[in-house]
């Protein structure tokens, strides 16, 4: 059977169980190998807009998913590039990770709906096709015609609809939506609830919310 390794990218400022559950729910539809955690260096769409450094926000990624019934890595490759002066994008993480894995593995991008508001807006985006499998997770009842999505891009995830075993066994090319996650979980606001002092345990894993307290970040 084709390896399959899943991708979750994020800013990860800081990571929340949005981004646990995420990951979670994939590898378990999917029967992933390796979950593959990728911490941005430069987004390009949130320029100066990151407060904790680099590697704090890859250590709060490793302590996030440590414990979990699968295999999850922290890879840092765009934080290293960004040690370079070289902005995150994520066509660039996928060719980078077919260089590493080879050809035949199952790439499978992961990424909440929100994000398919934007997605023509990514650099290349229809070549991310080319290189790996996307699938997105929604809330119960998600659609999406009429959910904000542009209509190249919904017009892009309906022609290339495949299913889970489908993505499982083969490298690349398709769209999967999974309408039964609702993730409601915004980093802005943990953020401004924690410069508040207002808890956020609910929202953090309980690793990360010590990690953020023994670092005192977010409060001013």
């Amino acid at each position: 059977m084709t390896a399959c390794i899943a991708l979750l990218g994020g800013s990860y400022d800081p990571v929340h169980v949005g981004h646990v559950a995420l990951g979670a729910h994939f590898m378990n539809l999917l029967g992933a190998d390796q979950l593959r955690v990728i911490p941005a260096g430069l987004p390009w769409q949130k320029t100066g807009q990151l407060q904790a450094s680099p590697q704090q926000r890859a250590e709060m990624a490793a302590l996030a998913f440590a414990g979990q019934p699968f295999q999850a890595v922290v890879d840092t490759q765009e934080i290293d590039r960004a040690a370079q002066g070289q902005p995150t994008y994520s066509i660039e993480t996928l060719r980078a990770l077919r260089g590493e894995l080879g050809d035949a593995v199952s790439l499978a991008f992961l990424m909440g709906a929100d994000q398919l508001q934007k997605l023509n807006t990514w650099r290349d985006w229809r070549q991310l096709f080319d290189l790996a499998h996307l699938c997105v997770a929604a809330r119960p009842g998600y659609r999406l015609q009429g959910s904000g999505v542009p209509d190249e891009v919904a017009a892009e995830f309906s022609r290339r609809a495949g299913s889970l075993a489908d993505i499982r066994s083969t490298p690349h090319g398709l769209a999967y939506l999974a309408p039964d996650l609702a993730v409601d979980i915004s980093a802005t606001q943990i953020r401004a609830a924690l410069q508040r002092g207002q808890a956020a345990s609910s929202l953090i894993p309980p690793l990360v919310l010590d990690y953020i307290e023994q670092h005192n970040l977010y409060r001013t």
